[in-house]
């Protein structure tokens, strides 16, 4: 008899984490590889988060906490919220958890039943469908445009809501694809929202301090206040905060919501660890003069990746307003023969063959929901993403 659950047999691995995984293997075994796979900035954790932990350490916070978190901490998120994004939280309305990632899956734990639909524009990050499934949810998806950017449209949104939508799953700037939304392009899905009130948004904001440019991030209840008590607005330390392994993610939404949250991290993991709320703490409320200026590299990045990777024959590279990846297409090399003689049918076999020929690893688009194209991380070193690049063009170079 299998001891495994059925619902298990609906969920994949996660393709960022086998593609890490397999460039650390073939690293180890002496093969020349560059990572482009991992979604973690490269920067260390700032020194003076790294002495509020030291000291929460030395000071005893070493018990166990609160669920939801410290106090001192939902204080800070409260302030941070208010602070940056004009919305109005009170500790009773926050939650602190392991990690973005068990926000969102606490989120859907405490609010799915069988038949719920969870609306997800594509591509994707790869998390959102399978913890939608293992919490007994359908998702759904809008498939985006690369000429629009890779964002929804108001009316893409409008036709994809159905009776049976519980959430619309939000994510700008976005992991995969770096688009994100300005006031005017949210306030035309905060429009069609206003009109379906069964929906709530969920809305992931971690990268919101990684924008490039002129732009000006937003969050959906900034953009339409009137949607405030059916939105989880979640963010975390791990992007800006280069706090990846801290694992601290946070939201604000009503009352009612994150108390159901919190009897599911109750039963689950109870609170998250002492000493990374400490540090969160500090995070939050300490100097912020850092962000902008690795928010400069990341662009700098930005901008070598996207043009060096046009100059690669048969890519397409649009130039996205934030996080740290970009989305390209490999549609013109799709039927091209690799090197090794193997035809490219699919951008998983792209990525494969890149990985073979050249010993660079990326996450193949068709994992995040939309191809055939490919995810370069690039919260990696300047000199690691030259010599990446110049081999993606000999690679595209050399086939026929």
């Amino acid at each position: 008899m299998a001891i495994t659950a059925k619902s298990l047999s609906r969920v994949k691995p996660s393709a960022t984490i086998a593609v890490s995984t397999m460039a650390r293997e073939l690293k180890a075994a002496g093969r020349d590889v560059i990572g482009l796979g991992a979604g973690e900035p490269d920067f260390d954790t700032p020194d003076n988060i790294k002495r509020a932990a030291i000291e929460a350490i030395e000071r005893g916070e070493t018990k166990y906490t609160a669920v939801p978190g410290i106090i001192e901490l939902r204080e800070a998120i409260c302030a941070k919220f208010k602070r940056e994004n004009g919305l109005d939280y009170t500790p009773d309305q926050v939650i602190a958890s392991t990690g973005g990632k068990q926000v969102l899956y606490n989120a859907f734990a405490a609010s799915l039943d069988p038949g719920d639909e969870v609306l997800i524009p594509n591509p994707c990050w790869v998390s959102y469908p399978d913890m939608v499934l293992l919490n007994g949810g359908e998702p759904t998806f809008i498939d985006t445009k690369i000429e629009n950017g890779f964002k929804v449209t108001a009316e893409e949104l409008d036709a994809a809501i159905t009776p049976k939508t519980k959430w619309f799953m939000f994510n700008s700037p976005s992991n995969p694809s770096g688009a994100a939304y300005s006031h005017d392009e949210l306030k035309a899905l905060t429009d069609v929202l206003l009109k379906h009130e069964h929906v709530w948004v969920l809305t992931d904001d971690m990268y919101e301090h990684l924008c490039y440019g002129d732009f000006e991030f937003v969050t959906p209840v900034q953009v339409e206040p009137k949607l405030y008590d059916r939105t989880l607005t979640m963010n975390g330390v791990s992007k800006a905060y280069a706090m990846t392994g801290w694992r601290i993610g946070y939201a604000g939404g009503p009352p009612e919501l994150i108390k159901a949250m919190n009897l599911v991290q109750g039963q689950s993991t109870s609170g998250a660890s002492s000493i990374a709320q400490w540090a969160a703490v500090e995070a939050l409320n300490g100097p912020q003069d850092f962000i902008a200026e690795r928010r400069a590299i990341f662009e700098e990045r930005r901008n070598l990746v996207v043009s060096m990777l046009n100059q690669a024959k048969g890519i397409e590279c649009p130039m996205p307003e934030g996080a740290f990846y970009v989305y390209p297409s490999v549609a013109g090399l799709m039927g091209k023969k690799a090197p090794s003689g193997k035809v490219l049918e699919t951008d998983e076999d792209f990525v494969t063959e890149l990985l073979d020929a050249e010993g660079v690893a990326v996450v193949h688009g068709s994992a995040f929901g939309l191809g055939p194209n490919f995810r370069v991380s690039y919260a990696t070193s300047t000199e690691a993403l030259e010599e990446a690049c110049q081999r993606i063009q000999r690679f595209c170079a050399n086939l026929s």
